[in-house]
């Protein structure tokens, strides 16, 4: 299976960068995106056979510590194939988004393949201790990144990520220790562990505790706040993978570990969750709505778009759940492009976020690429027709409406407030007015968008256009693959 191979060419393309000459620059680059690039084609052949042969399907199982009853186990369903496809487009556009890095460059790309090879991992990792290594793996980079390669009060950013995902992994690893044990304590297989019969006690007070741990990498309120921060304070590349794919590792783990191996207790706490993602939505699309600095706009609405994937997951059905594994790809693609422009194609350039400055810099004409760019990452964000963000979270909603149909229409005010700070974001940064009261106009001249940056935001724009124009080529991987997974909950069709 060729799933399997994503994650030993991002460990390979990591030692072999980091063991390059640093001054072998083009090299370097070219090595990264050589390795990101590989992936991508591993995971389209993935997806392409897991829908050949369905699913779920076996890579590897072999010992690890035996003693323990760990094993190297990797196994791929159509979720898992979804979001490693989401891991190599991420992985690519990252790269190309990173052209212009030139200090430590092999270091800079070393710990952004490791972080990758991480993230496969956790997704194709069927055994729980693995799980919790490659998501250890995934976070520790992410902390040197914005750490050493970061902007804005980056040492607090990256310390404010790590401190909330450790608490959160410490949360998530007591939790599943007690699993463990209680189960036998003979193997960490998540199958196994997921058929044995916890008492409904038990699975009342552990429950809560795995899916909060996990909860706060995918941004769940009020344990979001580390979120905007790191984002701001990462480099374009890092922010784009935190968006993208890290906040997703978070939400996989809600339903993949939490919510399959305590099914009796997750009724149980469905509506808490459900409203602590509503209260995701609206109040970071309000937050984004009055924000000043750029990349905080993106930031924040990344929080509101999060709690569909965990509202998607409340709704314990197909509708509502496909929704929510088809929003953690449209986010993760829709996210990366926005970061993309702010940082890299914006950011870079003027070496300004405020809104009110960049008002009067007229970019619409210096960069009309970025315009033009933003303009569509911006209608596929509100969730326009034609864009992955409208099938995702129409689905959501419909599922949602089920159970919880307030809920659901003040879901529908954190869309249109969503449009609002989409729009304003637009129309202030790219075609505000030349003259600004208060603020110097200069006449402006800005580099040339490189080919680098062209490529990868042509790849994340052609990404949620299929997506949205052909949601099938993801829903024939996802909806059989909820539908075992609700059946294996002994629903059938809901819990």
């Amino acid at each position: 299976m060729t799933l399997a191979y994503t994650i030993y060419l991002s460990f390979l393309g990591s030692l072999v960068v980091l063991l390059m000459p640093p001054h072998r620059v083009a090299w370097i680059r070219c090595t990264a995106l050589a390795a990101a690039t590989g992936g991508l084609a591993l995971a389209l052949m993935g997806c392409a056979s897991l829908a050949r042969q369905g699913f779920p399907v076996e890579i590897v199982n072999v010992a690890w510590v035996p003693v323990l009853g760990i094993s190297y186990h990797l196994s791929a369903d159509g979720v898992s194939g979804v979001l490693v496809l989401l891991t190599g487009i991420a992985a690519v556009a990252g790269v190309l988004f990173s052209w212009n890095v030139e200090r430590r460059l092999n270091q800079f790309f070393a710990l952004y393949l490791s972080l990758i090879g991480g993230v496969y991992g956790v997704f194709l990792s069927a055994d729980l201790f693995l799980i919790f290594v490659f998501y250890e793996i995934a976070i520790i980079p992410k902390y040197f990144l914005i750490a050493i390669w970061g902007s804005t009060r980056r040492e607090y950013g990256a310390m404010k990520l790590a401190l909330y995902s450790f608490v959160g992994s410490a949360m998530v690893l007591l939790g599943l220790l007690a699993a463990y044990v209680e189960a036998g304590a003979d193997s960490f297989d998540l199958s196994k562990l997921a058929s044995h019969p916890y008492p409904v006690s038990f699975q009342r007070w552990v429950y809560p505790l795995v899916f909060l741990g996990f909860g706060i990498l995918a941004g769940l309120w009020p344990f979001h706040t580390w979120a905007p921060t790191g984002h701001v304070a990462a480099p374009t590349a890092a922010s784009m993978l935190l968006a993208g794919v890290v906040m997703k590792l978070g939400a996989y783990g809600c339903w993949r570990v939490a919510m399959t191996l305590f099914p009796s207790a997750v009724r149980n706490y469905a509506a808490l969750f459900a409203g602590m993602a509503t209260m995701g939505i609206v109040y970071g699309a309000l937050v984004a709505l009055v924000q000043k600095d750029f990349k905080f706009v993106i930031g924040y609405s990344s929080v509101s778009h999060m709690g569909f994937v965990l509202l998607g997951l409340m709704s314990l059905n197909t509708v509502g759940l496909s929704g929510s594994i088809f929003q953690m790809f449209s986010h993760g693609v829709i996210a990366g492009l926005l970061f993309g422009v702010v940082g890299r194609m914006v950011y870079d350039r003027t070496h300004q976020r405020d809104l009110e400055i960049l008002q009067s810099m007229d970019l619409h004409r210096l960069l009309p690429f970025a315009a033009t760019t933003f303009a569509l990452a911006g209608f596929a964000s509100m969730g326009l027709p034609g864009f992955s963000g409208f099938v995702a979270e129409l689905q959501i909603l419909i599922g949602a409406w089920r159970s919880y149909p307030v809920l659901v229409l003040l879901s529908g005010l954190g869309i249109l407030v969503g449009a609002a700070y989409s729009l304003r974001a637009l129309q202030k940064a790219f075609y505000g007015k030349a003259w600004v009261a208060g603020v110097p106009h200069t006449v402006h001249t800005l580099p040339p968008m490189t080919w680098p940056e062209r490529a990868g935001a042509l790849l994340l724009l052609a990404s949620t256009v299929v997506a949205g124009l052909f949601p099938g080529l993801l829903l024939q991987l996802i909806e059989p693959a909820i539908a075992v997974w609700l059946a294996g909950q002994g629903q059938g069709g809901g819990l």
